[in-house]
């Protein structure tokens, strides 16, 4: 967020994806025929997911719902009766934020009047998966019309979102349907926390546009379906399990464990072979993290002169299979790659990016919201593909501080790592958009909010580097947008260095720095056994406008050191706190934060499980 240009009267929908402000760029409308050819294969594309899920729905309702009827073959006397909420629908609903949303939405849905409790967790994500399905389906319709820039965006965006909504919904019914095989609590809060970030992205694109047919047929198309995925949340959570809650019992001990014991534990003899590498990584991948990118035998090459399987990136992409449980070994040779936007979409999973290093295989872009498009749609690389992994890679966006928003790397991709690379740009430089993430020995640089977003990620032993931001501005170095008290989701900075450039070292005085702001009213961070340089402001951390979300956010810090850490000068928000136990500490470690379902150790990435060996 451009510092001055916040709106007072709306902190909860401050956002921060607004468009700055350039002249020079007519609202042109969009209408050629490539783009209505590929509206046209979206909307079939779209047609055909919508079947799916709402087959899968009525499935599950067929298993489920003993007793149900449709409304249209009740009786005038039996509606009123479905009217009045049962005890069990009282009680799930009392635990939502949106009660009486709540109860309307469950008394449309078939069978919910003879539900147990229990029973209305799968009822709340079938009913969900419905609505969330229609609103795809009839969003999809309004591809034809012709929209300006950055409209265009917003639409894409959303409907992108949508996709990925429909789903985690339809993994996380599928999950707690009865006889369903054993699913960690921490999968399904995960897959409902990600659908709810994607409602909130998809509504912040359309609040910087100020009308239109498009805009407002959006908002309807839109309207409720974060307050449903809320809902969901709080039931589940309820009756499921709440927040740092899911971890197994029989993987409690090995996950505390040192790096050493629980690797002897898992490899036995080849415990030397792999050290330091988390269980969610094969014994092939943790090699592949050790191996430099040019004695590897990938899967596919890339590089410039011609020497690989292909020159770009974008045909590598386009290569690699779809929804393969293999994984697929992508070597990105030494060179700069400037290619329009790439993306690892929802399909293409378990795809792994090696380079040659830091500063040696670069993917560049310039992309950012002055050209009139939203901030999600910046990102020079994107990964929404699960188990998604990049090794030895600089991802930049060189657009400067007076462009605004400009993200070099957004993931959103769950079981996610980034390890050994360089993230370099100004403002919005890593959007850690959703799902689970894990980032390792990786440099990133930036001014504004650089490290922003809503998912549940864990950085170890990186370099935040704050940069020289543009005159009167403030750096700040997280901005957290945890938008839902039951969402399982933050920002962990656990054994970081926190520094500043050469170029700020000189002028740290005129250009404070802080170590986060909250962007939404539940804003989750915590520094942990972290270096703090003294670039850092003694108050530690900066309001987002005025008392917004002071009392709801949680802040927290560890046993930090250096010259910033001192917190003697802090912040005395309720929110903040200066945390003494390790228990409490401990929450925000890999094995308690993103450990749930056991997937790091697979990508064979370096990590420590807990608060240290």
């Amino acid at each position: 967020m451009d510092y001055g240009r916040l709106k007072p009267s709306e902190p909860e929908g401050s956002s921060k994806h607004h468009v700055a402000e350039n002249p020079s760029l007519p609202q042109t409308a969009t209408s050629s025929s490539s783009s209505t050819s590929r509206s046209r294969k979206n909307k079939l594309i779209l047609i055909s997911l919508l079947s799916v899920a709402l087959i899968l729905a009525s499935a599950v309702s067929a298993v489920v719902l003993v007793a149900g009827r449709s409304k249209a073959s009740n009786s005038a006397a039996s509606s009123a009766i479905h009217r009045k909420p049962t005890k069990a629908i009282s009680n799930a609903c009392a635990k939502t934020r949106f009660p009486s949303l709540c109860v309307d939405s469950l008394l449309d849905f078939p069978g919910s009047t003879t539900a147990s409790e229990q029973d209305l967790v799968h009822i709340s994500f079938n009913m969900t998966l419905q609505r969330l399905s229609k609103a795809l389906y009839i969003s999809s319709s309004l591809s034809y019309r012709q929209m300006d820039p950055y409209s265009r965006s917003a639409y894409d965006d959303c409907l992108e979102l949508l996709d990925d909504s429909v789903d985690a919904l339809s993994r996380a019914l599928t999950s707690v349907v009865p006889g369903a095989a054993s699913t960690s609590t921490q999968d399904v809060l995960t897959w409902l926390s990600a659908a709810l970030t994607n409602q909130d992205t998809c509504g912040e694109g359309f609040e910087q546009i100020n009308g239109g047919d498009v805009k407002n047929e959006m908002d309807q198309r839109l309207k409720d379906l974060s307050e449903l995925v809320s809902n969901c949340l709080a039931i589940y959570s309820a009756i499921g399990g709440g927040d740092f809650s899911g971890v197994p019992i029989q993987n409690r001990r090995r996950m505390l464990l040192g790096n050493s014991d629980m690797e002897r534990d898992i490899m036995g003899d080849n415990a030397d072979v792999s050290r330091d590498f988390p269980r969610w990584l094969g014994t092939r991948e943790r090699r592949l993290l050790t191996v430099p990118g040019s004695q590897i035998q990938a899967d596919i090459i890339v590089s410039k002169d011609g020497s690989g399987t292909f020159k770009t990136i974008a045909e590598a992409i386009k290569k690699a299979p779809e929804s393969s449980s293999r994984r697929t070994i992508i070597y990105v040779k030494a060179g700069r790659y400037e290619e329009s936007n790439l993306k690892v979409a929802r399909k293409k999973t378990n795809l792994m990016f090696i380079g040659d290093g830091k500063g040696k295989t670069i993917i560049t872009g310039g992309k950012n919201v002055a050209q009139k498009v939203t901030t999600f749609h910046t990102a020079t690389f994107a990964a929404q593909g699960a188990g998604f992994i990049a090794r030895d890679i600089t991802f930049e966006n060189y657009a400067g501080p007076d462009k605004h928003q400009a993200v070099a790397l957004r993931i959103g991709a769950d079981h996610a790592v980034v390890y050994h690379c360089s993230i370099i740009g100004h403002q919005d430089t890593f959007y850690v958009h959703s799902n689970r993430q894990f980032v390792r020995e990786t440099d990133i640089y930036g001014t504004v909010d650089f490290i922003f977003g809503n998912a549940a990620v864990v950085f170890q032993k990186c370099n935040l580097y704050a940069r020289k931001p543009m005159a009167n501005q403030k750096n700040t170095i997280t901005a957290q947008n945890r938008k839902d008290p039951n969402q399982n989701t933050g920002i962990s900075i656990h054994d970081c260095r926190i520094l500043a450039t050469t170029d700020l070292e000189g002028s740290k005085g005129s250009f404070p720095t802080y170590l986060g702001r909250p962007w939404k009213m539940y804003s989750r961070t915590v520094y942990m056994l972290s270096f703090i340089g003294d670039h850092v402001h003694p108050r530690g951390w900066l309001e987002w406008n005025g008392n917004f979300a002071l009392d709801t956010l949680y802040y927290g810090e560890y046993m930090n050191s250096g010259p910033g850490a001192a917190v003697g000068q802090r912040v005395t928000w309720p929110g903040y706190r200066v945390i003494t136990s390790p228990v409490e500490a401990g929450k925000f470690t890999v094995a308690q934060f993103i450990y749930g379902s056991s997937w790091l150790p697979s990508t064979g990435v370096a990590f420590l499980a807990g608060l240290s060996v």
